[in-house]
């Protein structure tokens, strides 16, 4: 994104940046690095965080400060809260994940434990805040991409004290999350910019919407000869169930679509994890599929997040087909198993059907395609 915005001739802020036209697509000469970590964070994202408050600090009235946003910044860029350690925080977002908690959640909580988020990276500038923003949110909420650090927040202390309740139950989180959340909803602890009482020096605009991906699928699938259809229902809950919500809809789709037929789709799943084993949840919701694709007749499938990496593995998602289960219990593998255990990476892996893209550095959600032949 950073080379993107360096090499854009179009863009306005070259000139004040003394960037001139035709850069190629290397790192701009000055800039600093960080290297931090997704989807935990890491000292580096620490670093990163420390330095973009710092810079934000140091404006002035007259200069303009740019930011540019995607999803995965929550964990890239985080700035604990005081009394809060690195370890409390990503300790509090891996028991939330796990257990099921959607964006939306996990993202108020981090809010509510972090000196950057919810807009106060706005908050400490004097300058104009400018942020280009790569959205990887079903209906792109600013306040929730990244964790909205130059946006107002709606959400609150108490409303992240809810969903640890929701999400477990307070006693499974440490001690000191728990501790400031409870002071900051007793009003101890100052609450997130709130939407109409600042930042209005600050403009954020999605210039990567969620359903962005969703264009270069249906070009692509064009190009090759097929009769696209997307559907316009985002692909969200729980992958296990979302998966059968998603081959209804593809198989009412399917009776209005001449062939070749590609039908493509777009969201963002959860998995409550209750097994041992390693996966993401495209490779979840791929698993869940694979017992019901034969109900589409001649058809392949893949679910893929757009940034590469789906969960704590090196795939970004899974393919599958009529001959997935027949092939797996060819080679000892029981598919019904694997999912209890949310093993849905030893599965796809032993069968050779994982998809390995690599990270892409963007991140504009998740993908599904089936193609009919």
């Amino acid at each position: 994104m950073l080379n993107a915005f360096a090499a854009s001739s179009e863009a306005p802020v070259r000139r004040m940046l003394g960037i001139g036209p035709g850069v190629p697509a290397v790192r701009p000469e000055g800039s600093e690095w960080q290297e931090a970590g997704h989807p935990s964070p890491t000292e580096g994202s620490v670093a990163g965080a420390r330095r973009a408050l710092d810079i934000a600090a140091a404006s002035h009235e007259r200069d303009l400060l740019v930011v540019l946003l995607s999803g995965g910044g929550s964990a890239l860029m985080a700035l604990p809260a005081d009394g809060v350690s690195l370890e409390d925080k990503a300790r509090t977002a891996k028991v939330l994940m796990e257990g099921g908690a959607d964006i939306h959640e996990l993202n108020t909580v981090r809010k509510h434990l972090s000196r950057i988020k919810g807009g106060q990276l706005a908050a400490a500038a004097k300058a104009q805040v400018m942020t280009l923003v790569l959205s990887d949110v079903v209906g792109d909420d600013l306040s929730v991409i990244a964790s909205g650090p130059t946006v107002p927040d709606a959400s609150t202390f108490g409303a992240a004290l809810e969903v640890l309740a929701r999400r477990g139950g307070v006693d499974v989180y440490p001690a000191a999350v728990v501790g400031h959340l409870r002071r900051g909803d007793r009003g101890e602890i100052p609450e997130t910019p709130k939407p109409g009482t600042g930042l209005q020096h600050a403009r954020s605009y999605v210039i990567g919407p969620q359903r962005g991906a969703i264009a270069g699928a249906r070009d692509a699938a064009q190009a090759l000869g097929y009769h696209v259809h997307v559907i316009d229902t985002p692909v969200t809950g729980e992958a296990r169930r979302a998966a059968v919500s998603f081959v209804e809809a593809v198989g009412i789709a399917a009776g209005t679509v001449p062939r070749p037929a590609c039908i493509i789709s777009a969201g963002e799943t959860t998995v409550t994890v209750t097994g041992r084993g390693r996966g993401g949840r495209n490779q979840e919701f791929a698993l869940a599929l694979a017992s019901r694709i034969d109900s589409l007749g001649e058809a392949a499938a893949a679910s893929v997040g757009t940034d590469g990496i789906d969960g704590p593995t090196d795939a970004a998602g899974a393919i599958i087909d009529a001959t997935t289960l027949d092939r797996a219990a060819a080679a000892g593998l029981d598919a019904r198993r694997h999912l209890d255990d949310n093993d849905s990476y030893t599965f796809f892996d032993r069968l050779g059907d994982l998809v390995r893209t690599g990270p892409t550095d963007t991140n504009v959600g998740d993908l599904q395609v089936v193609l009919l032949g």
